[in-house]
């Protein structure tokens, strides 16, 4: 996802009445929209990416192999990212395509137990949908997005922020029907019940007290006040 560095500076009252999209000092590549609410993303946002799914750990899995009833299974990966199969054993699931699973389990089949064996390998339940976690956490990186999980969620599952974080410079990317949208949060309001904890979702980049984020929003948060409400915002290319 790319940052568009850009300057915002917007009262909560002047969001909400705003009619649409509002540009701010004159910059041209950032509009602030009406609302305090980041939207969810489309189906098609969430499947524009065609890239080759991976497996990931916790998802579920439904293996056959062909004439062979006894081998079929129904497993999960752990969290380690393996696989436990008769026969084949265990196997490093994680990180390959369904395609390349089925390859390793013949190979670990073929010869010594099936002569030609021929293994299918579909998904079942996956919560290796993704959120990219960036900036002052204590292990950035990947994460599953698991169920509904919102944004406080997502911060303790990269094990919380460091002592450096700026807890009202937290920012969400996200993409909405083919639109690239940022929006500014404020943990601290978020604890004090100010406004709600935000769902993040698949392919969202959280980022916390980060340098970009900073000058995105670096006219928004004066001195040391609550964000009292969310500020959400179109980013738009250059």
């Amino acid at each position: 996802m790319r940052f568009f560095t850009a300057a915002l500076l917007l009262a909560s009252a002047t969001l909400s009445g705003c009619a649409g999209p509002s540009r701010i000092g004159g910059n041209p590549n950032l509009a602030v929209v009406a609302g305090n609410a980041l939207p969810p993303p489309t189906l098609q946002d969430l499947s524009a990416q065609s890239r080759p799914y991976l497996i990931g750990p916790l998802d579920r899995l439904a293996v056959e192999v062909y004439g062979v009833d006894d081998l079929n299974r129904a497993v999960q990966v752990d969290a380690a990212g393996r696989i436990s199969l008769p026969l084949a054993g265990i196997i490093q699931a994680a990180g390959s395509t369904p395609v390349q699973l089925e390859e390793l389990i013949e190979e670990r089949l073929r010869g010594r137990y099936i002569r030609d064996p021929q293994v299918t390998v579909n998904l079942t339940e996956t919560v290796s949908q993704m959120v990219t976690i960036e900036g002052e956490v204590a292990e950035p990186g990947l994460y599953p997005v698991l169920g509904g999980m919102t944004l406080m969620r997502a911060v303790a599952r990269a094990k919380g922020t460091t002592e450096f974080a700026r807890l009202s410079h937290v920012v969400v990317f996200r993409e909405v029907a083919g639109q690239q949208m940022a929006a500014l949060y404020d943990l601290r309001a978020i604890q004090q019940g100010a406004y709600e904890d935000p769902e993040v979702f698949a392919n969202d980049v959280v980022v916390v007290s980060e340098s970009r984020a900073r000058r995105m929003f670096r006219d928004v948060i004066q001195g040391s006040g609550l964000l009292i409400t969310p500020i959400v915002a179109l980013l738009q290319q250059r």
